[in-house]
């Protein structure tokens, strides 16, 4: 396996594009031109809390620099109650910068059942398919309702030891196995691991039900893991990515960054490095 520094290295030259790591020798030679390697079906993205501290003009030329494209919407950029004109002009604005929203959330309903009714509501009007929610368990065969109402994805999303709802992919898969099949969950790999589990695992076990990613890594595998770069912490990242392949994974892996969050650009920037060297690297 190669080393996290030659995959940090082959990535941080992939983000200018011109990186060529993973490919033959003879593919580079003079007068063969390069060969192009088959394009992943999951796409690199950036879950919206990462930039909690920034407006959306400043998250999105963060987003330009690094190149990335997709976003999962959090509300403080595009409130649950915007009207039509609101979220049509947030959508000109992202198509501006080269970024497609494509879910929204984590949004909290835990207090009512208008809470899971307005959010669904709100995805429908931002035009996505997936909601991303922290539900309350007894409320989940509603949910299952909702998704076949909207045929609106719904993800839970797990958040470790001190989540008592989902702290893991294992406590999610139980719960929703045997609802409709729109019910499963956004796999924050980081908390999972943080927990104890094993993410690489958990991804072949429960591919199904997982809608989203939260791509990550931490510093342990125990309650007192942090977030980090994602070439710098305990979970194998190159091993993730093969199991992405492996399992048929079409979703978005949305880089989840809550280091130093009230500067984020250059983390972020390098874990993208290192995700696209990982990428070029793995194949």
């Amino acid at each position: 396996m190669n080393s996290r520094r030659t995959f940090l290295k082959t990535g941080l030259i992939g983000v200018s594009g011109v990186a060529v790591a993973g490919l033959p020798f003879q593919a580079t030679r003079a007068g063969q031109g390069v060969a192009k390697p088959q394009e992943d079906r999951f796409h690199l993205g950036v879950a919206g809390y990462s930039f909690v501290h920034f407006n959306l003009d400043e998250s999105l030329a963060m987003m330009k620099r690094m190149g990335i494209e997709y976003l999962c919407i959090k509300d403080f950029h595009l409130p649950l109650n915007s009207s039509e004109a609101e979220i049509a002009a947030f959508h000109q604005k992202l198509a501006a910068h080269g970024v497609t929203g494509y879910a929204v959330g984590p949004i909290y309903m835990t207090k009512s059942r208008d809470e899971i009714d307005n959010a669904f509501a709100y995805a429908k009007r931002v035009g996505v398919d997936t909601l991303v929610g922290i539900p309350n368990k007894e409320d989940l065969a509603y949910i299952a309702g909702k998704t076949a109402e909207y045929n609106i994805k719904y993800a839970i999303h797990n958040h470790g030891p001190e989540d008592k709802l989902y702290p893991n992919a294992t406590v999610i898969y139980d719960l929703v196995r045997n609802l409709d099949k729109r019910v499963g969950m956004c796999f924050d790999m980081g908390h999972n691991m943080r927990d104890g589990e094993d993410p690489i695992r958990d991804l072949k076990r429960y591919t199904d039900r997982i809608f989203d990613i939260h791509l990550k890594n931490v510093t342990s595998a125990t309650a007192e893991g942090k977030t980090c770069e994602l070439g710098r912490g305990v979970i194998d990242i190159p091993a993730f990515v093969r199991m992405l392949r492996k399992v048929g994974y079409t979703g978005k892996c949305s880089l989840e960054y809550e280091k130093d969050m009230k500067d984020p650009l250059a983390g972020l920037a390098e874990s993208t490095g290192y995700f696209r060297g990982v990428l070029d690297g793995t194949r």
